[in-house]
């Protein structure tokens, strides 16, 4: 009977301690589950989308110095090369005219040149700028390039020219551009609903003295948008702001630094001017102004997102204005077509009564 009742204490025991570990292991499973869900959320918030898009560039940045740096540049071999050769057939040409002939020797050193002056243009057609990789995949280069991929501007001063390189901006481009337009939408919600809110404080003190009518009665509050106007002005300022920096690093003219904010902020990108691409520069004043351009396109572009949705809201009121004001000049003529209809209906009907 002892025996018994121990065997039963002894199996409740385990069937405890299973449901205990079961109960345990699911409270773990939960707090897992919810743990991803907080952290997701997270992640879609304003915060969360601007640090994924910083991450995003960093990682990518890392990962083409550590593809494309240590890979050997087999385009720069081929232009030494090609000088090299260039410089042994002018030898040679030299040293086939025994007799000194000038007209001959310059036709066939032009010949000469000019070949190496083909093959020199096709290979800067194909992205040699005369730097080395360890030169061009700086940190702050591939910093820039991974923000030119996912963001689409391509200024292409930059391009991979290892198979692995592109296979893996197909990638990071397919991922990136997702997590751009969420980032290019909530920072456009977040800074417009800030723009607003000063433009709305600003607009009412600006108008507190007017705010109760002669009677005392409050007057009907209107929904106040800020006007296109505004937002071409803030993105006029910030033009502005990039055109007298970048001038002043760069030793750009006016018109060429304007023309480089706006086709950057407009994505377009053409790659003609870009921010520390002249040879010239020291690596750490090139380094610099890449990772100010990264800043200040990054930026710029939540300042339009923020102007697009500003003047899209402004846009739609105004259209329910005009459609409101329509809809009343086409009653007013309406009523006025019917008093005028019934008005000479009234005096044919009276020219009838005198006629009889």
């Amino acid at each position: 009977m002892d025996r018994h009742q121990n065997t039963n204490a002894s199996f409740h025991g385990s069937m405890r301690s299973r449901e205990s570990s079961s109960t345990a292991g699911s409270d773990a499973q939960e707090k897992i589950k919810d743990c991803c869900r907080k952290f997701i959320a997270f992640m879609f918030t304003q915060v969360g989308v601007g640090a994924l898009v910083v991450c995003y560039a960093i990682l990518g940045a890392a990962g083409f110095m550590h593809i494309e740096k240590d890979s050997p540049d087999q385009q720069l071999q081929d232009v030494r090369q090609l000088r090299q050769n260039c410089a042994e057939e002018l030898w040679n040409v030299t040293e086939s005219l025994n007799t000194f002939n000038e007209t001959v020797w310059v036709q066939r050193v032009n010949k000469v040149l000019k070949i190496f002056q083909n093959n020199i243009t096709a290979a800067i057609h194909t992205g040699y700028n005369g730097r080395s990789a360890e030169d061009i995949w700086s940190f702050p280069a591939a910093l820039m390039y991974s923000l030119s991929v996912f963001t689409m501007i391509g200024y292409g001063n930059i391009v991979p020219k290892t198979v692995w390189g592109k296979i893996t901006t197909i990638a990071y481009a397919c991922f990136g551009i997702p997590i751009y337009i969420l980032y290019f939408c909530n920072m456009g919600k977040v800074l417009a609903k800030s723009f607003k809110w000063l433009y709305i404080t600003a607009h009412e003190c600006s108008r507190r003295e007017d705010t109760v009518l002669e009677d005392g009665e409050m007057p009907v509050k209107r929904k106040i948008t800020v006007p296109s106007t505004a937002c071409l002005w803030v993105i006029s300022f910030y033009i502005l702001t990039g055109t007298i920096m970048f001038g002043a690093w760069e030793k750009w003219n006016y018109l060429d630094s304007t023309y480089f904010c706006v086709i950057s902020l407009c994505k377009i990108g053409f790659g003609d001017f870009v921010p520390g691409a002249n040879i010239t520069d020291s690596a750490g004043g090139s380094h610099l102004k890449l990772v100010m351009n990264f800043i200040y396109v990054l930026l710029g572009m939540g300042l339009v997102a923020m102007c697009y949705n500003l003047m899209c809201e402004d846009v739609r009121v105004k259209v329910r204005e005009l459609r409101e004001d329509l809809k009343n000049c086409l009653d007013d003529i309406t009523l006025k077509i019917t008093v005028c209809m019934n008005d000479t209906k009234y005096y044919h009907q009276k020219q009838n009564r005198h006629l009889k």
